[in-house]
C-alpha cells in the first residue's frame, strides 16, 4: 500500500511544498481513511499540487473542498473537488463556506499562517468536522515569528492560544473554573498533540471520566497529610473564591 511520503515523491503534477517530516504525522492519522468515504477540507490551495495528492492518496471515495484567497485557484476545481474563494479570515465568508458543506472527516490548515487566521478559521469551523474527525493546523511555528503576529510565548499566537486549550481537558478535575474556558469547541476536544509545527484535535464529545478498583487491599494504605493540608487550604481559597464569583453574578445592574 503506497504511503503518503511515497506518493508525494513521485508527484509530477503541480506544485507541492512540505516539510518531509510532516508525511509520518499524516500517515498515522489519515491510513485510516485510505479507500473510504471521507470529506476533506483544506484551507490553502496555492498551485493545487496537494489537492492532487490527496485525490491519489485517499482514493476514488474521497470528496475535497478547499479554501484560498486567490480567484486564480477556481480552476483546479473539478468533479471530485469543489474550491471556494476568500478569506480565511472572514467570519462571514466561513459561515458561507460551512452552510455548503457536509459533515467533514478533516480539516486540514494550510492557508496563511498567521494567528488570525489560524484562530478565526479555527473557532469557526472546528464544530463541522465529525465525530472522531481531525482538525490539522499546519506551519504552526509561524506561531514564533512577529511578521506572523506571533513570537515565543506570545499570548496571541496560535500555539498559546492552543495551549490554553489544554486546561478544558481537564475541566472534570478542576474545582475553581473562574478562569476555565468551556464552551461547545472546548467539549468536544478528545485530544490534541503537539508535533514540530503541527498540531492536531481530535474531534469527539470528551465523557465524563470515573475510576473504578477492583481486587483486594493487601497494604494499609499510606495517609499524604502533607497533601491533605494542601486539599484544606485550596478548598478554602476555592470557597472563597466561589463567594466572590457569587457576589458579583448577584450584583450585576444593581448600585452598590
Amino acid at each position: 500500500m503506497t504511503t503518503l511520503r511515497e506518493t508525494f515523491y513521485n508527484h509530477t503534477g503541480n506544485l507541492i511544498h512540505k516539510w518531509d517530516h510532516y508525511f509520518e504525522i499524516y500517515e498515522k492519522y489519515f491510513s485510516k481513511y485510505k479507500n473510504k468515504k471521507v470529506n476533506i477540507l483544506e484551507i490553502g490551495i496555492s498551485h493545487g499540487g496537494s489537492l492532487q495528492m490527496w485525490k491519489k492518496y485517499f482514493g476514488e471515495n474521497v470528496n475535497i473542498f478547499a479554501i484560498d484567497v486567490n480567484q486564480e485557484c477556481k480552476k483546479h476545481e473539478d468533479d471530485k473537488i469543489k474550491i471556494f474563494i476568500g478569506s480565511q479570515s472572514d467570519v462571514n465568508f466561513l459561515k458561507t463556506v460551512e452552510s455548503q458543506l457536509p459533515e467533514l472527516d478533516i480539516i486540514l490548515d494550510d492557508g496563511g499562517h498567521t494567528m488570525q487566521q489560524q484562530i478565526v478559521s479555527f473557532e469557526q469551523l472546528y464544530l463541522k468536522v465529525k465525530e472522531g474527525g481531525l482538525y490539522i493546523v499546519e506551519d504552526t511555528h509561524s506561531s514564533y515569528w512577529h511578521a506572523f503576529g506571533g513570537g515565543l510565548k506570545n499570548k496571541n499566537s496560535f500555539i498559546e492560544y492552543a495551549k490554553n486549550l489544554i486546561d478544558s481537558l481537564y475541566d472534570s478535575h478542576i474545582s475553581n473554573k473562574r478562569s476555565l474556558l468551556i464552551n461547545e469547541i472546548t467539549k468536544n476536544i478528545y485530544s490534541i498533540s503537539y508535533y514540530d509545527s503541527i498540531v492536531v484535535f481530535e474531534k469527539k464529545l470528551r465523557p465524563k471520566p470515573f475510576h473504578i478498583q477492583k481486587g483486594n487491599e493487601t497494604i494499609t494504605p499510606y495517609k499524604q497529610t502533607e497533601l491533605k493540608k494542601k486539599s484544606v487550604f485550596i478548598k478554602i481559597k476555592d470557597k472563597i473564591l466561589g463567594e466572590i464569583d457569587t457576589f458579583k453574578a448577584n450584583s450585576k445592574g444593581k448600585i452598590i
